[in-house]
C-alpha cells in the first residue's frame, strides 16, 4: 500500500481503540486493552513510530491508577494564532480556544486546549509536569489529539481527563519524526504518575 493508505490505517485503528474506551468506560480493564493495542500497533504496523519494530516488546507505563481519571470544566478564552514549537524542524500552527480547570490528586490545576489552525481542525492537549527529563521525556506528553484519533470525550463543557493515558508523541521514539512541543503555558506544578513513561523500549 501508499504510506498515505498506511497513515489511513493507522490512525483508523487508534481512534477505534478510543472509541472503546469511551464505551465500555473507565477501569483497569479497558486501560490494558488500550496499551495492548498501542504495542501492537507499534510491533506490527507499516506506521510505526519505532525504528526497528521486530525488536520492540512494550511500552512501559506507570501502574493504573483511578485517581488520575477526573472530569474538567470547560473555560473558553480565545487566544491569538501561534506556531508551536516542534522537537526537531518545523512548527504547527495552533489557536488556544478556551481552558480546562479540574482538581486532581490534591491539587488544582488547569491546561490550555488548542485547536489546529488549519483544514479540518482538531483538539490537542499537551502537558509537561515535574516528571519531565527524569521519568518522562522532557518535552512533555499528550492527552489528546483528535486529529489523530486520541480522544477520550466530553459531556457538554466536563471534559473526560485521565491521565493513564497520557502518551510519548512519536519523537521518543524515533529522531526522524519532529513533534509539537507542549507550551510552558501547559506545565503543571506536579508530578503526574500516571500514564507512558520512559524505560522499556524508550530507555
Amino acid at each position: 500500500m501508499s504510506e498515505q493508505l498506511d497513515l489511513w490505517d493507522y490512525r483508523r485503528r487508534v481512534s477505534e481503540s478510543y472509541a472503546r474506551v469511551r464505551q465500555v468506560g473507565a477501569g483497569p480493564d479497558s486501560w490494558e486493552r488500550w496499551r495492548q493495542d498501542r504495542d501492537h500497533l507499534f510491533a506490527n504496523h507499516p506506521q510505526t513510530p519505532v525504528e526497528e519494530p521486530g525488536c520492540f516488546k512494550s511500552l512501559d507505563y506507570f501502574p493504573y491508577d483511578p485517581r488520575w481519571r477526573i472530569t474538567g470544566s470547560f473555560r473558553a478564552e480565545t487566544g491569538p494564532r501561534m506556531e508551536m514549537a516542534h522537537s526537531g524542524e518545523g512548527t504547527t500552527p495552533f489557536r488556544r480556544f478556551g481552558w480546562v480547570d479540574f482538581d486532581v490528586v490534591g491539587h488544582q490545576g488547569h491546561l490550555a486546549l488548542y485547536w489546529l489552525d488549519t483544514y479540518g481542525g482538531g483538539v490537542f492537549l499537551p502537558f509537561r509536569d515535574l516528571s519531565n527529563g527524569t521519568d518522562t521525556y522532557g518535552g512533555g506528553r499528550y492527552l489528546l489529539d483528535t486529529a489523530k484519533g486520541a480522544d477520550l470525550g466530553h459531556e457538554g463543557s466536563r471534559i473526560v481527563l485521565d491521565f493513564n493515558y497520557a502518551y510519548h508523541p512519536s519523537c521518543v521514539h524515533s529522531p526522524r519524526w519532529s513533534c509539537p512541543l507542549s507550551p510552558p503555558e501547559n506545565r503543571l506544578g506536579l508530578t503526574v504518575t500516571a500514564g507512558e513513561r520512559l524505560g522499556g523500549d524508550d530507555a
